[in-house]
Order: C-alpha cells, then structure tokens, then sequence
C-alpha cells in the first residue's frame, strides 16, 4: 500500500464507558479531551455501549460522516468483541483491518478500580498508542482456500458416532477410526443409563447399526492415526488400519477419543472381586447381583481430587446413585451406603435420582479426606463428620468411585495433529467458554470425554456440536483465513536456515527450493499470526501483517512519549 500523507489521516476514536465497568473507575471526560488533541484523531465519541446496536450505530456513522480511514474502539477485550468492530467497519465501507482496538477495561479499569487518576493516566497512554500504531495500519484482504468435503472423526464411542452420524445425514463424506475391533467404547461395558435407567445396550446396538449401514460413512476399526499434514481444508491423514496405510485427504477433524476409567491399584485394597470399581459394579449389575450380597459400601473421590489427579470427574456421583438405586432394585433389603466428599448431582434430574435414592433407604456419610475411610476384611470404617463419631460399616462389597483419566495414546494423538492438552492429558480446547469444541488449530475440534468427563447426555450434546462447527467449512466448501499472518518482507535477507520451520507451531513454514535459491515459504491458510517466526529470524526477514516491526515499535516510542 501506497504510504498516505499526514494530512491524508482521519482516525476516529470511540471511547466505551462500557455502563460502569469503565466509567465508574476512569475519568471518561478526560480521557476525550486528552484523545481529541493525539495526531491524526478528526472525532472522538464517548458511548455507553459501544457494542450495542446504537453503538454500532454510532460508529458507522461517524465512518461516514467524518470520512475516517482509521476506527479505534477503547473498550474491552478484543477477544470477544473485535469481530464486531471490524464487521461494523466494514458494513460502513472502511477495510476491517484499519481498525485497531484498546483495552482500556481488562487492562486498566478493572485493576486500577482504587486509583482513578492513575487509571485515567494510564488509559491515555493506551489510547496514544492505539492511534500511533493505527496510523500505519495498512488495508488486507481475506484468504480464501478450497476444502476437501470429507470429514476424519477419531474415535468410536457415543460422542464419535454421534458426530459422525450427524455430518453423514446432511451428506457429508466421513471417515471414521476406532482404536479397538468394535465401536461403543465405554458404553459397552455399562448396564443402565441414568437418571432415565434405560439399558446402554440398546442406546449403542442402535448407534452401531446406524453407522456401520450408513453409506456416507467408512468405518475403520483396530486403526489408528499415525501421521497427519496440511490445515484446515487440506489435510493428509495416514490411517493405520490392519490391511495397511491408508492416504486420505480430509478438510476437518473430530477428537472424540473419549477417556479411560483409572484403576485403583494400591487402594483401599482393591482386588477386583470384593472390592471393585463402578465400571467392574456395572458388569456385576448386568448379569444380576449375588442375592447373598446384603451390605455395599461405596466409596467417592479415589484417586482423584488429589495431588495426581486434582480434578473431580464430575459423572463418579451421578453413577455412584445410579448404581445404587439398581442394586435396591435387585435385592431391596441389602444396606447400600455411599461415603462422599461432595455431591455432584447437576441438573434437575439428577437432583431428583439423588431423592429417590434417599428415600429407598441408600444412606450417605460424608467423610474428612484428612482421616478417609479405611476398608478391613468385612467392613468399612469411617470418621463421620457430623456426629462426631467412628463408624463401622459391614461390607460383602466395596465398590470404589474412580475418575476418567486421559488416553495414554494423548500424547501421541496431540503431537500428531499438532494440538494442544492439559495438565491432566486431555485435549485442550481453544477457549472454555468462546470455543468449546474447537482447538486454537482451524479445522480440528474435539467432543466428549476426549475434552473432560462427560456423562453421556454431554457426550451426545458435545458430539452434534462438534458436528455442527465440522459442517461450516464443509457446507461453504471454502474457508476465509484473516490476513493476519506472518510473511517474507526481506526476501534477499532469507537465508533459509529454516529456524522459523523448526519453531512454527502450526506447521505454517516451509523451505521452498527453486532453481537457484531456497527460501522460506508462508502456507497463508495454515498461519495463525502467532509471531513466533518473525521474532525468532536472525535476518529479521519475516514480519506480521497488521504487527509489523514499524507500528509495534510506533505504539512502544508513542507510549515511552508519555512517561
């Protein structure tokens, strides 16, 4: 782009009080007359909510009205509300990526709540900045790539036939991979569903038949992924299966890999015949109990909410109940007690499964993690917390909640296809509340306990949302990459020494060799605009559009310009 002339720069600057989240802690007054004498600025507009639609509004107009070629929005995160300002902008005839935003609430007014004049002080100097940078702000364009209308799904469990079976109704291609010789995972080895107690059985007998007769969908079993290249639209998956590799290109991913149930080797005793797992319960459950099994004690949190495995697995509870409930179904006058920490009973349903346990006569003890329960030949003794008292429970069965753990082969899968996991090894997602089901990677997203433990009611739920997320590339056939991006601004500076492919998380860098030289390669689509390149290159050859070298260092000197 051509360099405009001082003169030629009209930034318009919209202060958002944001109701009080920013104008009950800044001195909004100020802060427009300070913003009104900044180089370059010909309007400054406070508003009350500059997201809402008179905001909007405002800002279109304002666009139009004072012939703008620069927007700054001083407000919020741009991580929730920097698409709507750009599409603003561009409903008003201005280039989206002329558009720059400050945080002046996140970052300022909500950890300077005590101290408004500093606060104040310091949101000028953010807003300085953001019209530094935005007077060099250049126009870029949207990339657009083709898509490959097939859809990859990584496991067969509830959550991974769901998915599948939703893209393959609309008609889309799918091709789906399951580790061992049958789909169904867990679910296989469950007896009843609750809170509804309908047998697992016939929930995955329908689900198999379903997609093993569908003729959109490819069913590989006792397969595995083991490479993966390209990004979204255009990947290459190698597909171990037991006949040999399979190439096959894909425009999406599914992870619904689901989880593991963890044995509690070491604990409370567990020997797998009288003292169990829930998973083990269900078996037992299913075949019928042993009528001389008079007296259960099941035991909550083992192995988890501690200093392996500190999170809580959230369905343990909801199984514990259900499983009790089926155990006074069977033999009513067996003495079922449930030893807890917490309840976790969500939803209306469960709360009310949760009832009905109690009144069937299931008891429940609450015990102290710091004194918890110790299991002896024959019985169970607890500290119980609300009487003050030891108790000693006789056992012909214990049975011991255990959490879902990640995969071991999570590790693998993530570095595979290049996405991220947890601390506690399950997949990552982009964002817990923006973007559930998809990763940071475009085209790659994830369902079920693949994620965190899901009962199934979520599996399914989580299944047809990943499914609906895969199905917005696939249905447009195309996808539109933003233009933020890194790029080869010194091309005789390139060495190829190929520091940035080695570095580039998303596999966006390559080597290209010609006739006479080598030099490095940007796949657009696949770049996430991270910077990792461009500040690792020792010829300081490769930039960021929007983030170039010259405004960053125009916003650092407009902010040293004030201190």
């Amino acid at each position: 782009m051509p360099d405009m002339k001082d003169e030629d720069i009209r930034i318009g600057v919209f202060i958002c009080h944001c109701g009080s989240n920013i104008a009950g802690y800044l001195d909004m007054e100020e802060l427009s007359e300070y913003a009104e004498k900044l180089p370059h600025v010909t309007l400054v507009q406070r508003n009350l909510y500059s997201c809402s639609e008179a905001g909007i509004s405002e800002i279109k107009k304002g666009i139009m009205e004072h012939d703008l070629n620069r927007v700054i929005v001083a407000s919020c995160t741009p991580r929730t509300h920097e698409p709507l300002f750009r599409s603003s902008c561009a409903e008003a005839g201005l280039n989206p990526f002329l558009f720059e935003m400050v945080n002046i609430r996140d970052q300022c007014s909500w950890v300077h709540m005590q101290e408004r004049e500093d606060g104040t002080n310091k949101a000028k100097d953010q807003i300085r900045m953001g019209v530094a940078k935005a007077a060099l702000l250049e126009p870029q364009e949207p990339i657009m790539s083709d898509v490959q209308i097939r859809a990859l799904i990584i496991g067969g469990g509830i959550s991974g036939m769901t998915a599948a079976l939703s893209l393959a109704n609309r008609g889309f291609e799918v091709v789906l991979v399951e580790k061992e010789n049958k789909l169904g995972g867990m679910l296989n080895r469950v007896n009843k569903l609750g809170p509804t107690m309908t047998d697992a059985s016939d929930l995955v007998d329908g689900k198999v038949l379903e997609v093993t007769e569908h003729p959109h969908i490819t069913l590989f079993t006792s397969a595995k992924v083991n490479a993966a290249q390209g990004f979204i639209g255009k990947y290459q998956i190698d597909i171990e299966t037991e006949s040999g590799i399979k190439k096959i290109d894909f425009g999406v991913i599914l992870i619904a890999t689901g989880a593991s149930v963890y044995t509690p080797e070491g604990l409370y005793g567990y020997d797998g015949q009288r003292i169990i797992t829930q998973l083990e319960m269900e078996r037992l459950l299913k075949k019928g109990l042993d009528p001389g099994i008079k007296n259960i004690v099941m035991i909550q949190c083992v192995g988890s909410r501690n200093e392996d495995r500190p999170y809580c697995s959230r369905i343990c509870c909801q199984t514990a109940v259900k499983n009790a409930i089926i155990v006074k179904d069977q033999i009513p006058e067996a003495k079922v007690s449930i030893l807890y920490r917490d309840m976790q009973m969500y939803g209306v349903e469960n709360e009310e499964m949760f009832r009905d346990s109690k009144a069937k006569g299931i008891r429940y003890i609450n015990y102290d993690p710091a004194r918890p329960p110790e299991v002896e030949s024959n019985h169970v003794r607890v500290y119980h917390a609300l009487l003050g008292r030891e108790m000693s429970l006789s056992a012909d069965l214990v049975v011991l909640s255990t959490p879902l753990i990640a995969h071991e082969d999570a590790t693998e899968i993530s570095q595979i296809l290049r996405v991220p996991i947890d601390e506690n090894g399950f997949f990552l997602e982009g964002h817990v509340k923006l973007r559930p089901l998809d990763f940071a990677t475009d085209g790659i997203f994830l369902c079920g306990s693949a994620r965190f433990p899901a009962n199934i009611r979520e599996a399914v739920a989580q299944g047809l949302g990943a499914a609906s997320r895969a199905s917005i590339p696939l249905s447009q056939g195309s996808v539109v990459v933003e233009p933020i991006i890194s790029f080869l601004a010194n091309e005789d500076a390139c060495i190829a020494c190929g520091l940035c492919v080695a570095l580039c998380p998303y596999g966006a860098l390559e080597i290209q060799k010609t006739a006479n030289e080598e030099k490095v390669h940007v796949i657009d689509v696949a770049c996430k605009g991270c910077g990792c390149c461009a500040a690792a290159c020792p010829q300081n050859a490769l930039d960021i559009n929007h983030f170039r070298d010259r405004q960053i260092f125009a916003a650092i000197e407009a902010g040293g310009a004030g201190a």
